[in-house]
């Protein structure tokens, strides 16, 4: 009677087999963790990209100031703390730059987990505000354009604002 194989595998075959799947996720996983955080950073500067289109949408709509802040508890804006601690956009109806009694809330943003930050330039570091042509406008009625920075790991995501008060997305500059 002739024995045919077995069908297993010997252990040395296992521990080969093993050896290969370990080196293949020590190369894979920094760059899925990248990947990870790469994503993170893209989703967040997209959810302030699509609030700042909100914000000048409704202002045309409405035909009078809707301002977007930074706002660490969404019911107050809070100058100084960065758009990463939150956000919330208002019916500015006295053009002042900031939520008073009365001014309706219209969306909000939490803040984000650490290990993103979003930053903007001076004239756009707590507040845009967009007039009812679609521009954005300071407080004073100066035109208010300027750069949110997303940073991540040493990743970046910029949202331009041009002086025609449209934010577009880029994928450079520096943290």
């Amino acid at each position: 009677m002739t024995r045919k194989g077995t069908g297993g595998v010997t252990l040395i075959e296992l521990l080969v087999t093993l050896a290969v799947l370990a080196v293949m996720l020590g190369i894979a996983l920094p760059s899925f963790a990248g990947l990870i955080r790469d994503s993170r950073l893209t989703t967040e500067i997209n959810s302030i990209h699509v609030a700042l289109f909100y914000t000048r949408s409704e202002s045309i709509k409405r035909g009078r100031r809707v301002t977007i802040c930074t706002s660490a508890n969404q019911l107050d804006c809070a100058p100084g703390i960065g758009w990463h601690a939150g956000w919330m956009v208002f019916d500015d109806r006295n053009g002042n730059g900031a939520r008073d009694a009365g001014e309706a809330i219209m969306r909000i943003g939490p803040a984000l987990p650490s290990g993103i930050t979003i930053t903007g330039n001076n004239p756009v570091r707590n507040y845009v505000s967009y007039v009812p042509s679609g521009t954005t406008r300071a407080i004073s009625g100066a035109l208010q354009m300027g750069t949110i920075t997303a940073c991540s790991g040493g990743r970046v995501r910029q949202i331009v604002i041009s002086a025609t008060g449209r934010p577009r997305v880029v994928r450079q500059g520096n943290c």
